[in-house]
């Protein structure tokens, strides 16, 4: 196989830290390096972070709405994006690591500003209506562990995730991030005391019962943009933008497994346990029962420290993510390295950021209404994005190697998943009317 080696660009110095939102520290090597299966276990600690940073607060509570609505019926879902996932995570990770850029740079400086701006704008409405509901669910859950108003965490997690991008070395926080994402594995063991016999679990998935055909339309798109949303593939092209990470597919092989076995968990323990004939007709407390059979009474506690954990290492990645995709689209000097006073307009937009989510928060709206309908706007708004990946990696102006004809086919395939699931559910609701 020849590769072709793109002309390299001329760039001001500002150019090197583009890009990057979050990087991995590096493995030190040595003459005494770990080799084999234990060199592959340390390569996939990043891919791990990924895996459990896709099942944020808005996704393990739209796993725990379709399972109390739909019980097993709609797990295919997520067994059909374990491929879309690790497409998507091999082929972005490539991009970050050839090119050193992010996805929204590369848009802009080779296919035009005004495509650029347009994805951002997509990127901006997903990613703040995620913040939004997101920033709902952690103060919903402090709400359940210190018996306040949700009202009174509002401010002081808008702070925490501002004062952390602000003042702090954020690279230093993706060494706790494995630990922050830990409750989330309670679900794990959940749904394996309460699953129903394998044979009869065989059979939903392979003949799923699909009593409302609209709202189970709904769920579908909602389950793409849970797993498949586009801030965390942003996220996996800059995280792999370091040129000192190592290269592994062991990385994408951990996420997707991770992603994949959490969400399956979380619809399990929920159908199990729960029902309720609505797919949003509950409370944060009542999606915490689908812990009782594991935690009992202790089972709303563990939840809402799990929503905690996961909200706040979800927050700075959606936020940062967000900003650097607006600086990327507008050429601006950007990087969670920058001095503040070196990058004004990029730091303002975080403030400005926070301060809308914040504001988004006084709503008066069921926490779980909006994190389920974040994930439903996700899923129908990323087909653009997944198009612009797979035109970019497929690129040799860009790429010094081109996807191959699987990667083609599953990243294409959960495009079309996402557009087919959006626009049958649009005609349906349509036609409902």
């Amino acid at each position: 196989m020849s590769f072709w080696k793109p002309k390299p660009r001329q760039g001001s110095p500002r150019d090197r830290g583009r890009g990057r939102v979050l990087r991995f520290p590096p493995l030190r090597q040595s003459s005494g390096a770990p080799k084999g299966k234990l060199s592959t276990l340390l390569h996939v600690g990043p891919g791990i972070v990924t895996g459990a940073s896709d099942l944020d607060p808005s996704a393990v509570i739209t796993c725990t709405v379709i399972g109390a609505a739909y019980h097993y019926s709609l797990l295919w879902v997520v067994i059909f994006c374990v491929p879309f996932l690790l497409a998507l995570f091999s082929v972005t990770g490539r991009i970050g690591m050839e090119t050193k850029k992010g996805v929204l740079d590369l848009v802009r400086a080779n296919y035009g500003q005004h495509w650029a701006v347009a994805l951002t704008v997509t990127m901006i409405v997903i990613n703040m209506s995620v913040i939004i509901a997101d920033m709902m669910a952690v103060s919903d859950a402090f709400s359940i562990v210190l018996q306040l108003p949700r009202s009174y965490f509002v401010a002081p997690i808008a702070f925490t995730v501002w004062y952390v991008l602000i003042f702090r070395d954020y690279r230093k926080i993706t060494k706790a991030l494995v630990i922050f994402s830990l409750p989330l594995y309670i679900f794990i063991a959940s749904a394996v005391i309460t699953a129903p016999p394998l044979r009869q679990l065989v059979h939903e998935i392979v003949f799923p019962h699909l009593g409302n055909k609209a709202g189970a339309m709904q769920g579908i798109v909602a389950l793409f943009g849970s797993f498949l949303t586009p801030y965390i593939v942003l996220w996996q092209t800059s995280s792999r933008s370091d040129p000192e990470h190592e290269p592994h597919m062991a990385d994408s092989y951990a996420a997707t497994i991770v992603a994949a076995v959490l969400g399956i968990s979380i619809i399990i323990a929920a159908g199990s346990v729960l029902h309720f004939a609505g797919p949003t007709d509950m409370t944060t407390r009542q999606a915490a029962e689908a812990l009782r059979p594991v935690v009992g009474n202790l089972g709303s506690i563990l939840f809402a420290i799990g929503i905690i954990g996961s909200g706040l290492v979800a927050l700075p990645v959606l936020v940062a993510s967000m900003c650097y995709d607006w600086a990327q689209s507008m050429g601006w000097k950007y990087g969670l390295s920058e001095k503040p006073w070196e990058a004004s307009s990029f730091y303002f937009l975080i403030s400005a950021s926070m301060f809308a989510a914040a504001f988004g928060n006084f709503i008066h709206i069921n926490p779980i209404k909006a994190l389920y309908w974040s994930m439903i706007l996700a899923g129908m708004l990323t087909v653009p994005i997944f198009l612009f990946i797979l035109i970019i990696s497929n690129d040799r102006r860009i790429m010094h190697t081109t996807n191959t004809k699987w990667q083609n086919f599953w990243v294409g395939g959960a495009t079309g998943g996402c557009a087919a699931a959006t626009v049958i559910y649009l005609w349906m609701e349509v036609v409902k009317r």
